[in-house]
């Protein structure tokens, strides 16, 4: 199934490569090619994740935590795609993305 970023999502993902990329040189690719990863698993097998702690019920968000950076991947299973929500910090506001949803 497609994989698509919501623009707020692809907003996250771009500043937190850039703070990485200004903390160490190469860092931010480091990330940008987790985060492919994380998609892959996504698009491969989208209902193996749990449903993201505390979300509505009728957004059914699920998310992908990656396992070297301190994010996650928010996400909903449409009938055509994958909509990718947040690349959300583990320390950032929860739910913060909801209205992308």
């Amino acid at each position: 199934m497609r994989v698509r970023l919501h623009a707020g999502a692809l907003a996250d993902l771009e500043a937190a490569g850039d703070w990485y990329e200004s903390q160490r040189p190469g860092l931010g690719d480091d990330f940008a090619a987790e985060v492919a990863r994380g998609l892959e698993m996504i698009a491969e097998g989208p209902l193996l994740w749990q449903r993201w702690p505390d979300s509505p019920d009728h957004l059914a968000v699920r998310r992908l935590v990656l396992s070297r950076f301190p994010f996650a991947l928010g996400y909903q299973v449409r009938p055509t795609e994958i909509v990718v929500l947040a690349v959300a910090h583990a320390s950032r506001l929860p739910l913060f993305w909801l209205s992308r949803g």
